[in-house]
């Protein structure tokens, strides 16, 4: 049993150490470390603890570490901001051309401008797609 508690409390220690280093290396060792615990629970067996240990930690280094690595680079893949309104519909407040107008886009009016100087100015009530956002003005188009 005494076995038990070395392991318990070196696998703490490695996830406490975890913390600080954030690579996802060390709390795979310390999770290792609670099996190889448990396994000297079972057996009392040193060697079955440290092959619990060893075969724990690699399989999770080699699993379980990539995919949380890829989880927690990935992000949330949530827009926010400006992006978040790039591909929106708006409505035509007033009349767009190339040069000015006005369209109410995410419940505010936004100064905007058409895409291309060559399609006609866009009429009021059209529902029109956010291309860009070009300072404080909405770039937009009436395709869809």
């Amino acid at each position: 049993m005494a076995w038990a508690v070395v392991w318990l409390i070196v696998g703490i220690a490695l996830m406490i150490a975890e913390v600080l280093s954030g690579d996802f290396v060390l709390i795979m060792l310390g999770v290792g470390a609670l099996f190889g615990a448990g396994a000297d629970v079972l057996t009392g067996n040193i060697f079955i603890d440290v092959a619990v240990f060893a075969v724990a930690s690699v399989g999770m280094l080699v699993l379980v570490r990539p995919a949380l690595k890829r989880r927690f680079l990935a992000g949330t893949g949530h827009r926010t901001g400006i992006e978040a309104l790039i591909g929106a519909r708006a409505v035509v407040v007033s009349t767009v051309d190339f040069e000015a107008g006005q369209v109410k886009l995410a419940g505010d009016v936004w100064s905007a401008r058409s895409l291309s100087e060559h399609h006609e100015p866009i009429k009021p009530g059209t529902s029109v797609t956010v291309v860009e956002i070009s300072g404080a003005t909405a770039v937009v188009s009436a395709e869809p």
